[in-house]
């Protein structure tokens, strides 16, 4: 399926990406849909069906779970915060939640928000069994930490970087301390109203998908079941939220141009250190990733119960490309190599 506005990005681009979508599907994805913006360009496509033992086509301007992506708004807020004076990067844990973590003092906003606190990954405790069994239960953030509180740190703050969700809970709650409000009220508040997105959920109002949407499924015994509508809460905000490529799109653009924070804290974001993967570079709730050509691509990919979603765009979003693929038994591809199968839209001077 090819759906695009008025004004199209060029034919071979169109091509690629729709051969893109189609690889994946291929490849074991039950569908996948994107969209490719290039100024005020856009072209949206799928391909894959909606829903496993249909012929129900996947629609481009589907809702689906971001996942991780989450993260860029929950980094975004902690920012504008910093921007305010309502709190410092450099603020130890323990200034904000005593005592919830151990060793408060030396965690930092800046080591949650750039992985290198040392906490324990709490959804490294998860299965597919539990999730199924607590599909509808609410989980505190609390609750959350705790789960990852019951392991010793990982290292030392600082010492190392490894991507860890329980920072993330982390920061949601520091939100909450500093503001005096919930963690969705502000998403809402200073993001999604500003902007207009109107099809991005806080992970509050996230339990059941919008139509239209792809269903999800998680395997358990071999066997997929459908998990389509869950409470989030447990990912809350390191990963509840739900949005559309086209929302997305909008939302990095006014990031990357400067229209959501002011020029310091955007710098800060966007400080990097390197990642296990050599490709990648990791910032505030983002991700640099440098492509062949030698040319950079700033966005954030996340997974959330079989959805996963890619967001990546050239600096000052210029060029933009969301993706959304539904997956069931199969791995998701590795983002670098997804983004350099359709690296020639990025290219420069085109």
């Amino acid at each position: 399926m090819d759906t695009a506005s008025p004004t199209r990005p060029e034919a071979a681009d169109r091509v690629r990406l729709q051969q893109m979508l189609d690889e994946l599907v291929a490849a074991g994805a039950m569908g996948a849909l994107a969209q490719f913006r290039d100024g005020d360009s856009i072209w949206a496509g799928s391909s894959g069906v909606a829903e496993l033992g249909s012929e129900r086509s996947l629609v481009p301007d589907g809702w689906f779970r971001i996942g991780s992506v989450t993260k860029t708004f929950t980094a975004a807020l902690i920012l504008q915060l910093a921007g305010e004076g309502r709190l410092g990067l450099d603020d130890g844990l323990d200034r904000w939640l005593p005592g919830l973590v151990p060793g408060d003092g030396e965690i930092t906003l800046l080591r949650l928000l750039d992985h290198t606190s040392g906490l324990y990954n709490y959804t490294d405790d998860l299965d597919a069994a539990g999730i199924l069994r607590n599909r509808s239960a609410y989980w505190s953030p609390q609750q959350v930490v705790a789960m990852a509180t019951k392991h010793e740190p990982r290292f030392p703050p600082g010492t190392s970087r490894a991507y860890c969700n329980t920072s993330y809970i982390l920061l949601g709650m520091v939100i909450e301390k500093v503001t005096g409000s919930s963690y969705d009220a502000e998403v809402k508040r200073r993001i999604l109203q500003p902007l207009n997105l109107r099809q991005t959920l806080a992970p509050g109002d996230a339990e059941v998908l919008p139509e239209p949407h792809a269903r999800g499924y998680l395997m358990l015994d071999g066997q997929p079941v459908d998990i389509t509508t869950i409470n989030t809460s447990q990912a809350w905000a390191a990963g509840g939220m739900v949005s559309t490529a086209g929302d997305l799109n909008q939302f990095f653009r006014a990031l990357l141009a400067g229209g959501l924070l002011r020029s310091s804290e955007l710098r800060a974001m966007q400080t990097t250190i390197p990642t296990a993967e050599l490709v990648v570079d990791g910032g505030l709730g983002v991700a640099q990733v440098t492509l062949p050509h030698g040319g950079v691509l700033w966005g954030k990919d996340g997974g959330a119960y079989s959805y996963h979603t890619l967001s990546f765009h050239t600096v000052e979003a210029a060029r933009q490309l969301t993706v959304s693929i539904t997956v069931t038994a199969t791995a998701r591809p590795a983002t670098h190599e997804l983004l350099t199968s359709v690296a020639s839209v990025f290219s420069p001077g085109r």
